[in-house]
């Protein structure tokens, strides 16, 4: 049984940067492929990016090409999302998600194994 926490979320100005750590214990943190998703207020829950167990590969959103970054720390037990140039629709709750399922697979409806309780963002205008 995998435990995720997020950290890092908080409140930031538009055209800001955020970076969201999610740590893991009580599993095997290289036996998974590591992913970021989101929701917001009344909409359903979006992907944004995962990357490869050994950090090998990533696939990521459109919707965040170029902003969002996600990286991994293995001897940490630690994924991270670096997120630059914020907006306000970025606005919403993140969840970090570990899933045994090929990277290029993940997508927003993607059930993954283990799931964080969530950080939220916030990005005033």
């Amino acid at each position: 049984q995998v435990q995720l926490v997020e950290s890092g979320g908080g409140l930031v100005q538009a055209g800001g940067s955020l970076r969201l750590a999610c740590s893991a214990s009580g599993g095997s943190f290289s036996d998974y492929n590591m992913g970021w998703f989101r929701q917001a207020q009344g909409k359903g829950r979006e992907f944004l990016v995962v990357i490869h167990q050994t950090g090998g590969g990533t696939t990521i959103a459109n919707s965040v090409k170029g902003r969002f970054t996600i990286s991994r720390d293995n001897a940490k037990n630690t994924v991270y999302l670096q997120m630059n140039s914020l907006k306000p629709e970025d606005t919403a709750i993140y969840f970090c998600a570990a899933g045994a399922r090929p990277h290029w697979t993940w997508g927003s409806d993607y059930e993954a194994d283990y799931w964080g309780q969530g950080t939220q963002v916030t990005v005033s205008s």
